[in-house]
């Protein structure tokens, strides 16, 4: 029975020790003169091999080896394996075009996306995943606690779900479909049809012409809808419990990778203190950060007055939030109709039920309280340039009953990102698609 490099430990442990099989990718090869060694890779880690004899191979070959384990202190993990036979079940062209087992931060991001499949192999990239893999599952896992339905939507649709971001154009047999920004509309149906709440992990795409470090065309959505809401601060409260939870489960399965990219996770007392500031109010935040910062600089000249929430004003209230309330975290809402879709529901003369969640100076979620008055959606459509008769489908949902309800959307990615502390969201994403990149 194969053995996996992370028990190997426990294996040399036993009385008597018996010969075990190992098997996984050639990571390093030592020749010390007379004692070989092999450090092979697993999906748990690596282990030494020891070898009397050179052995014939060449980096990320897929080996099986048989052999005595013994644990040894200087070895990577505490253990070794004597090998008694070693087996090449598939070896690897001497050429690398990436170095596997080299330090990622001298190696520049398009050859590591260029060489996705090598890439992938580094346990400091492939430690990325497995932390993303812990946000998906803990997203659910919450979730179907608080008695939340999972759902899955079609990508496919007819028509854009929001407006604002472009789409993407697809040929359906005899005409044109868009692939779906979002599952908000299926979202609000699945409330309206009395399912109350529920859940998605899917992907969606914006056919937006970024090339950011901030921005995919296709990413992981994480999306959340829940009915017999008051406001958006219902909304706030159950991402905070999330968030928390979320943390709290990367922090206890992903130590290591936390520690491969020095990172730290916020504890739920700093989640639970995460501030809530209007959108009027954060821009004040934000322009009395940027001042500050001018100042304590040295600088004389007025920063430029910001003028809505941008990038720099995300970076500079979570600046703010950190220093003023040891939270990373800050949930900026009330943002004005005119930076909000239609289907915003109204907070005063010109407000909104709306909010973002921003985390580690990065807008990591967007949500907030719908209309659910058929009259009243009606009525605000042409305010937007939009039409009745357009908007069919939609507007269906609502004509016969539905609850007050609202939602949000995390990118999945931009979590993983700021969790990591990562540079750039391509790192964040398995196969990023981007403007120029469709492969792999």
């Amino acid at each position: 029975m194969r053995v996996l490099a992370r028990d190997i430990v426990a294996a040399a442990g036993k009385s008597p020790v018996a010969e075990i099989e190992v098997a996984g990718w050639v990571h390093r090869i030592r020749d010390m003169g007379g004692v070989n060694f092999v450090i092979l890779r697993d999906r748990s880690g690596i282990v030494q091999l020891v070898l009397n004899e050179k052995p014939d191979l060449t980096l990320e070959s897929v080996v099986r080896v048989k052999g005595i384990p013994a644990v040894n202190d200087k070895a990577p993990g505490g253990a070794e394996i004597r090998v008694s036979s070693l087996e090449v079940l598939s070896r690897a062209a001497a050429d690398l075009p990436f170095q596997v087992n080299s330090d990622v931060a001298k190696t520049g991001l398009e050859s590591i996306l260029d060489n996705r499949t090598l890439s992938l192999r580094n346990p400091k990239i492939r430690s990325i995943f497995k932390v993303q893999a812990t946000i998906i599952e803990a997203f659910s896992a919450y979730l179907r606690n608080q008695n939340f339905t999972e759902i899955k939507t079609s990508k496919l649709v007819n028509s854009a779900t929001e407006g604002g971001a472009g789409l993407f154009e697809v040929e359906y047999f005899d005409r044109k479909v868009c692939l779906a920004q979002s599952p908000q509309a299926y979202k609000q149906t699945m409330v309206a049809a009395g399912l109350e709440r529920v859940f998605e992990v899917a992907p969606a795409y914006r056919a937006e012409k970024h090339d950011t470090p901030r921005h995919l065309n296709e990413y992981v959505s994480l999306d959340i809808e829940m009915g017999f809401i008051e406001s958006e601060m219902d909304l706030i409260e159950l991402e905070k419990g999330l968030l928390s939870y979320v943390f709290q489960q990367v922090n206890e399965k992903n130590s290591e990778d936390l520690v491969a990219w020095n990172a730290v996770v916020p504890d739920a007392a700093a989640v639970a203190a995460s501030p809530v500031v209007p959108y009027e109010e954060a821009l004040k935040i934000a322009n009395d950060e940027a001042a500050r910062t001018v100042a304590h600089n040295g600088d004389k000249n007025k920063p430029a007055r910001l003028f809505d929430i941008n990038p720099e004003a995300e970076r500079l209230i979570c600046e703010w939030s950190a220093r003023e309330k040891g939270s990373d975290l800050v949930f900026v809402n009330e943002f004005p109709r005119r930076y909000r879709p239609f289907y915003a529901y109204p907070k005063g003369a010109t407000g909104t039920m709306s909010f973002d969640a921003l985390f580690r100076g990065l807008e990591i979620t967007t949500g907030g309280r719908r209309q659910d008055n058929y009259e009243a959606l009606v009525e605000v459509l042409p305010k937007f340039g939009l039409k009745a008769e357009n908007m069919g489908g939609y507007l269906a949902i609502f004509k016969y009953g539905c609850p007050p309800h609202g939602g949000f959307a995390i990118g999945c990615e931009r979590l993983t990102q700021k969790i990591l502390g990562l540079a750039n969201v391509k790192e964040a994403s398995l196969f990023p698609r981007d403007r120029k990149r469709v492969e792999p």
